[in-house]
């Protein structure tokens, strides 16, 4: 037999920081190659742009989360991926915020052409050790996220109390026993105690859901809706920041994640945006590339949006 790709799931509710913990994997030097399966929640792709550039090909599945309408590009991308013989020394697969794991592992037990030549390493689940006691309570998602995970990196350490964190590792304990879990800040840890874990234990899963292997049983939280908003006239920075300080003060209760790629008046470089309830986060990322369309982009993911709100505060901010 020829040895298996490894093939890592990346979850974690919405903000929790996968896309912090994928660009570390791609950009230090551990000189093995992988590719990266991105899914999007939302009209506009935004995802793959915030994932920096780096020699590892990333595909994007757009419009749905990876567990229902995009399951067939899931494995018509991997398929492809096999076909290249020794090109990948593994495959991460980062699903949406909103996607429940358990399909998506399921893809390896359901697909036998992928079955032969991949295996499912592990399901690495990013929390955030901040909000994730909310999120128990709200968000089955979550919760789902947690049980299925062989490792968890409980992130945003630096922004909780020892006593605060002891009572998560108890939540998280009290859902899955057996997951090892790295506390982090900015999700830096070790790579090779994330990747080539070999860490997926079937028999563990079955015990938990024993209806794993049958069809599809899950659900989304549907007060869960997704806003996407852009414009390609350039923003004034003043006013953006001004507006959306605001928006997250008055609204922040709601917005479950907001990420934006942002073109201000007279800057060269591109501004990314990311936020969590109440808690924004921005800086300039790179200069914008003469082949690329300089256009601003903002995406909105909570519950009780107003979309006309939000579209015309966003546009009010153009310079």
């Amino acid at each position: 037999m020829t040895e298996k790709i490894p093939v890592t799931v990346l979850t974690g509710y919405l903000g929790a920081g996968k896309t912090t913990l994928l660009n570390r994997i791609l950009t230090e030097t551990h000189g093995k190659k992988y590719a990266v399966i991105v899914n999007e929640f939302g009209e506009i792709g935004i995802d793959n742009d915030l994932v920096v550039g780096a020699d590892e090909e990333v595909f994007e599945m757009n419009n749905g989360c990876v567990c229902c309408t995009v399951r067939g590009d899931l494995i018509r991308i991997i398929d492809g991926l096999l076909k290249r013989k020794g090109k990948f020394d593994g495959i991460l697969v980062e699903t949406t915020g909103l996607a429940d794991p358990a399909p998506v592992a399921q893809t390896f037990f359901f697909d036998e052409s992928i079955g032969e030549k991949a295996t499912l390493d592990a399901v690495v689940t990013v929390a955030d050790a901040k909000w994730l006691k909310d999120r128990l309570k709200d968000a089955p998602e979550a919760k789902n996220q947690i049980a299925f995970a062989d490792v968890i990196v409980l992130n945003k350490s630096d922004l909780v109390s020892s006593d605060e964190m002891r009572d998560v590792e108890m939540r998280i304990r009290a859902i899955n026993p057996f997951a090892r879990i790295h506390k982090t800040t900015r999700c830096d840890v070790a790579i090779d105690s994330v990747l080539s874990q070999g860490a997926f234990d079937l028999e563990r899963i079955l015990a938990i859901e024993p209806q794993f292997l049958e069809e599809d049983h899950h659900h989304h939280d549907e007060q869960v809706q997704s806003i996407s908003l852009s414009t390609e006239k350039p923003i004034a920075a003043d006013t953006f920041f001004k507006w959306v300080q605001n928006l997250v003060a008055e609204e922040g209760g709601n917005i479950l994640r907001l990420k934006g790629i942002i073109a201000f008046k007279d800057d060269p470089q591109r501004y990314v945006m990311q936020g969590v309830h109440m808690v924004l986060d921005g800086n300039h990322q790179r200069d914008w590339r003469t082949d690329e369309k300089r256009e601003s982009r903002i995406v909105f993911i909570g519950r009780e949006l107003d979309r006309k709100r939000l579209n015309d505060g966003f546009l009010s901010c153009v310079a």
